[in-house]
């Protein structure tokens, strides 16, 4: 099984940034965690702080992996270009948040990826990264 986690805008500061919201672990420990746990599964990890690097790296992957989780970040709200690449692949996608969008600004409320993926997970810290594995594990 082959799962990709692709991470948008500001998640590679994980550990120093806004650590009241975020939590004080890197995304980097948090994901060699993650591997030990699911030693089966190939894990491949992408962060990008610009769109298009995203977009491309999305239909990279979006025909030969069995899932990717994506944190969008920023582009969550933003991003037409993201919510149509993954619209456009074959390998399911579920979204996740760190924090809880829905219980902050009004304008992080709207999603342009939510609709085209299988789920969405929100306000569970680096968990929801888990829970979304154990997703595409048990299928």
């Amino acid at each position: 099984m082959k799962i990709a986690i692709i991470n948008g805008p500001n998640l590679n500061l994980l550990g120093t940034r806004e650590t009241s919201i975020y939590g004080a672990q890197t995304f980097e420990t948090f994901f060699e965690d993650l591997k030990s746990k699911y030693p089966a599964i190939e894990f491949h990890y992408f962060q990008s702080n610009v769109e298009g690097e995203l977009v491309n790296e999305i239909q990279r992957l979006g025909f030969s992996y069995d899932g990717i989780i994506i944190n969008p970040a920023a582009y969550t709200h933003t991003s037409v270009a993201i919510g149509d690449a993954i619209a456009a692949i074959k390998t399911p996608v579920i979204e996740v948040h760190i924090s809880n969008i829905f219980g902050r600004e009004d304008f992080r409320k709207l999603s342009h990826v939510s609709g085209k993926s299988v789920g969405v997970i929100s306000g569970l810290g680096l968990k929801g990264y888990a829970l979304a594995v154990e997703y595409f594990h048990s299928k």
